[in-house]
């Protein structure tokens, strides 16, 4: 535990260099802009507290917890060389992490409502709850894919240009035929994936088997996972929205 004391120290630090800037940017424009005092000044002053708290917690568990585990499961498939294991472990990662998106859940929920008053879907409870819930099932399979190509193109030494060119050229087109009510909803899924819990083991995998393979690099090699992984739900929420009309 006395280990922890010092990186917790420079996690605080950063965290509170980190958030200066839009503290002040709020801080400016509610004083000297909107001239207005804040509604509850030691509420705000509580909630920035455990904002910072929150962040170096949570920046620190990715350094001595998260990354590793990442890098070392990435190593050891590796070094079995199942191919088989590899792939269903990266589907697996890819699937889990995304599933369990705080930020993936509430757009799906939030879409689901948005899709009942607009009268696609029974305004019902129920009705609302699976619309979301296939959504978001529908947006963990296509990242859960989508790390499937990742570490297959680390494998065989695919160009990432031509795979991120490509998808999005399937993206346009399918946006021609998709229905419009869900367009909006595959473009914000696609960022919502890469958020708090995806990118930092999907990320220690990439590295990790990068590291691992002869003759691949971790710098150019190990990283565009995240880049795939924002693609595909946008492909497969609009093909969702196709079957489902």
């Amino acid at each position: 535990m006395a280990n922890l004391i010092k990186p917790l120290g420079i996690a605080l630090l950063g965290a509170c260099r980190d958030l200066a800037p839009i503290v002040a940017v709020i801080a400016i424009f509610q004083v000297l802009v909107l001239r207005q005092p804040f509604p509850d000044l030691l509420a705000v002053l509580a909630g920035l507290a455990l904002v910072i708290v929150g962040l170096a917690f949570f920046v620190l568990g990715l350094d001595i917890g998260l990354f590793p585990l990442g890098e070392a499961l990435a190593e050891e498939f590796a070094r079995k060389g199942s191919l088989f294991w590899l792939l269903l472990f990266a589907f697996a990662l890819g699937f889990g992490t995304t599933v369990a998106e705080p930020a993936l859940i509430a757009v799906t929920r939030e879409g689901a409502r948005a899709a009942a008053e607009a009268g696609l879907i029974a305004p019902t409870a129920d009705a609302v709850g699976r619309y979301a819930l296939h959504v978001r099932l529908t947006v963990a399979f296509s990242v859960g894919v989508a790390i499937v190509v990742g570490v297959l193109r680390i494998l065989r030494g695919w160009s990432l240009p031509v795979l991120i060119v490509g998808g999005y050229v399937l993206v346009m087109l399918m946006t021609l035929a998709a229905p419009r009510e869900i367009v909006g909803l595959a473009y914000d899924l696609g960022g919502v994936t890469t958020s708090t819990v995806t990118v930092p083991l999907v990320t220690a995998l990439g590295v990790g088997l990068a590291r691992t393979i002869r003759g691949r690099n971790p710098l150019t090699d190990g990283f565009g996972l995240i880049a795939l992984a924002s693609l595909t739900p946008m492909i497969f929420v609009m093909g969702y929205g196709l079957v489902a009309r």
